[in-house]
């Protein structure tokens, strides 16, 4: 077992809703306070904590107000085997509406800890951790090094976390594995593209609109054009099992200056998501291109595309069958059940290892779908069951690859 009584079990639970507790919200990106506090209730639990914070210009780039990156390295035996990073991520979006819990209250109910960040990733903060502190207890045989990588920017891209982390040459591992779920072992996932879609015209009276360039007209053309692209990537789907079709979807409308006044400015952000088989770049200037044909022809109206986020999706590289038949190995006996090594529709951090080489799977304290944990919506919950079990397959998983053969 990962943790050695049920002292450290509840500790285990009170470390997570710590974590709940300090909001960490992304928007509007100020995470080092939470990094403070997680930093303090690692090192409380032993570990030495280094502290990465990320320059304000580059913070400011993708949104955010502070970023600081925390790493833990845990060195065993000669430290000549694999170095195997741990990764989750400490910011969360915004709570929203619709809560029957304190959205940072870390309430208990049921056998679950309810609240914003209790499933994605914080859980896997306190799952990591823990795994790691198992192998402290008991590191007879071991030989390598464990990292774990606390990041606090995956909502906004992970540009200024992972990527920084290895960017910079502050780590370099052989293996990573991100945050997950417990009944599916993620070896792909799909990309997103953001773009923000601004719309000029020119303002006129409403008595007198055919004086002025109608943005949001404009706008609403281009609204048709991105709404017939939907229908049409729901005729294509992925080679790739468990991902389905590409999406789009406008999230974000703003614009407009008073109900008496032709809109001369509309702002739109839009979200593309990216099958494995599809490039990010062909995919950027082909949606440019529906967007340019769909006001062509309007007068007085201007356009500007701005890529946001290009995240391009995570795909399977050699070496990562070792970390599922392992990972499914333990699952299978803490579970009782063998959770598929698969493909989702979202994008995370861990595209970042991938794409520096890094055999790289999501697996951690988690439900079988997002849905079944509310993430990224209301009374968002993990099972305690589920953050216990996990920890267990990620300590023993450790020991596996950190034995010598």
């Amino acid at each position: 077992m990962s943790i050695s009584g049920e002292a450290e079990e509840a500790l285990q639970v009170e470390f997570l809703k710590a974590l709940v507790r300090v909001p960490s919200d992304n928007p509007p990106g100020d995470c080092a306070p939470h990094a403070e506090a997680t930093g303090k209730l690692l090192e409380e639990l032993g570990f030495i904590v280094e502290r990465h914070p990320v320059p304000e210009p580059f913070v400011k780039t993708y949104g955010m107000k502070s970023v600081v990156n925390l790493v833990v390295r845990e060195r065993f035996g000669t430290g000549k085997g694999p170095v195997i990073a741990l990764n989750a991520h400490g910011d969360v979006v915004p709570p929203g509406e619709g809560w029957t819990f304190d959205p940072y209250g870390a309430e208990e109910k049921g056998g679950a800890i309810y609240g914003r960040g209790a499933a994605v990733s914080k859980s896997d903060f306190a799952t990591y951790a823990f795994a790691l502190l198992g192998l402290k207890q008991r590191p007879e045989g071991l030989d390598g090094t464990v990292e774990l990588h606390f990041t606090y920017d995956e909502e906004a891209g992970g540009f200024v976390g992972p990527k920084w982390l290895i960017e910079h040459d502050l780590t370099k591992p052989d293996y990573a594995i991100s945050a997950g779920f417990s009944y599916a072992v993620v070896v792909a996932h799909n990309g997103a593209l953001h773009l923000e879609i601004v719309v000029r015209g020119k303002q006129a009276h409403a008595a007198m609109p055919e004086t002025g360039a109608d943005a949001l007209e404009a706008a609403t053309a281009i609204l048709g054009a991105i709404y017939a692209e939907r229908r049409r990537l729901m005729g294509i789907v992925s080679a790739t099992p468990g991902i389905g079709s590409p999406k789009i979807t406008v999230g974000l409308i703003s614009g407009g200056i008073n109900t008496n006044v032709v809109p001369d400015r509309i702002v739109m952000r839009v979200d593309r998501r990216l099958t494995p088989e599809e490039d990010g770049t062909s995919v950027e200037a082909g949606l440019n291109a529906l967007v340019e044909a769909a006001v062509s022809g309007m007068p007085g109206i201007d356009i500007e595309c701005r890529r946001i986020i290009l995240a391009e999706p995570l795909r399977t590289l050699p070496g990562t069958e070792k970390l599922v038949e392992i990972i499914q190995k333990h699952a299978t006996e803490v579970l009782g059940e063998t959770p598929p090594a698969t493909a989702v529709p979202l994008y995370t951090d861990a595209r970042h290892y991938t794409a520096a080489g890094v055999p790289t799977v999501l697996y951690g304290a988690g439900p079988r779908s997002i849905l079944e944990a509310n993430a990224h919506a209301a009374d968002e919950h993990v099972q305690i069951h589920d953050l216990k079990a996990a920890t267990q397959v990620i300590e023993a998983t450790l020991r596996d690859l950190l034995t010598a053969e």
